[in-house]
């Protein structure tokens, strides 16, 4: 969507430090990014473009969290990659950071050089979705389109972030065939260190939330794994 253009990626760098917002910016300019800061939840919604290919969003703001920012626009379906900035960092705080739609977790203090690999691996996740083939999946009223990036359910759309989409794409690339979490955490965050097996249920959770009356389309063998389970009716 917001990473097929050929200049430089625009990202997002909303935080209430300002002297945060400067090292970012002058660090990733460096790098090559276009850089755009916000200094609240609130000033961020008035500057997020459709050009921008990535949020990264501190998760203490004063006004709307960061967390909420994040919920918020999900709910209005939009699926830009977000990367949360937080001094919190226990697993619980994490795994909410996933839960309401983030893609990667940065614990401060962070090193530049950290962010510069987190930012690369989660762009290259939204760009492309590595050994996914590029075709449609079709099984009656099931379509995934791997070029457009869709999930079809029903004649309605699901709309899925960049990792809930390559969790989709990966599991029915074989279907009926378990996936262990370690696999899925191997394939899906192969550039992303520190991912857990409650991150991959996390998104697995969040998935067959938005499935709704078809959540039994991902199904879970207790020791084992998940797998897409394409006989559900």
């Amino acid at each position: 969507m917001n990473t097929s253009h050929t200049k430089a990626p625009k990202i997002l760098v909303v935080d209430d430090e300002p002297v945060i917002c400067e090292v970012l910016e002058f660090n990733l300019a460096n790098e090559g990014y276009e850089i755009t800061c916000a200094h609240s939840a609130e000033e961020a919604l008035k500057k997020l473009s459709p050009d921008h290919a990535l949020i990264l969003l501190d998760v203490m703001l004063g006004g709307i969290s960061g967390y909420k920012l994040a919920e918020a626009l999900r709910v209005k379906q939009n699926s830009i990659p977000i990367i949360f900035l937080t001094a919190k960092d226990t697993e619980n705080d994490m795994l909410t950071g996933f839960s309401v739609g983030g893609d990667d977790y940065i614990s401060k203090p962070f090193s530049i050089k950290e962010v510069i690999v987190r930012i690369k691996a989660v762009l290259k996740r939204a760009g492309t979705a590595s050994g996914i083939p590029e075709h449609k999946f079709i099984s009656d009223d099931i379509v995934i389109n791997f070029e457009l990036k869709e999930l079809i359910v029903d004649n309605e759309k699901i709309t899925l972030t960049k990792t809930e989409f390559e969790l989709i794409a990966l599991l029915s690339e074989n279907p009926d065939r378990i996936y262990s979490r370690d696999e899925i955490i191997e394939r899906v965050w192969k550039d992303t260190p520190y991912i857990t097996e409650r991150t991959v249920d996390v998104h697995i959770t969040r998935i067959r939330k938005k499935l709704g009356n078809r959540a039994s389309l991902i199904s879970n063998r207790a020791g084992f794994g998940y797998r897409f389970n394409i006989s559900t009716s």
